[in-house]
């Protein structure tokens, strides 16, 4: 996949099912450290884009980097975020800026590990279960564009949710 915004499809409808059992920011943090060694290949113009990062051990050292880098960085921009809606008409945006440890747990390893299975199913460069075999079973066995249509209808009905069920919350505690 193209980098991190097909692989937010997925994360954003696990976020509306689970609601505050995941972190959808740290689940973006783990996507984007895990695609710094494509990057990387890429501008260098290797032949092989998806190396050791992309494996299901290079997922568990990614996630737990995202687990601790991620979950301070996040907060951070959650607290930098809370000090632009202090404005008067933004107040409304204000977001609670602490995530807790199961979320971000959840965030970070459901991140890599999405991130090593969807791109298995796309890549022939993918090799996820090295260095104990170089097998990649899952290659093809569905149509890209299909599995790029599944992340983006999953991105939009879990952003919808998510928007929904924020709103409602809002709405019924100012009611109370």
């Amino acid at each position: 996949m193209p980098f991190t915004p097909f692989h937010m499809g997925p994360g954003a409808a696990i976020k509306a099912i689970s609601g505050g059992y995941f972190s959808l920011m740290v689940f973006g943090f783990a996507q984007i450290a895990i695609d710094v060694e494509p990057l990387i290949r890429i501008l260098r113009g290797d032949n092989i884009v998806h190396g050791a990062t992309h494996t299901y051990l290079g997922a568990v050292i990614i996630g737990a980097f995202s687990l601790f880098v991620g979950k301070a960085f996040c907060e951070l921009l959650l607290r930098l975020w809370n000090k632009i809606a202090q404005l008067k008409y933004l107040r409304w945006l204000l977001l609670n800026p602490m995530i807790s440890w199961a979320s971000a747990t959840s965030g970070a390893f459901i991140g890599t590990f999405s991130h090593v299975l969807l791109d298995s199913l796309i890549h022939s460069d993918m090799h996820p279960f090295s260095p104990f075999s170089t097998a990649n079973n899952l290659l093809y066995i569905l149509p890209t564009g299909w599995i790029y249509l599944l992340c983006s209808c999953l991105g939009v009905i879990g952003l919808m949710v998510i928007i929904v069920v924020g709103a409602w919350n809002k709405w019924a505690i100012e009611i109370e």
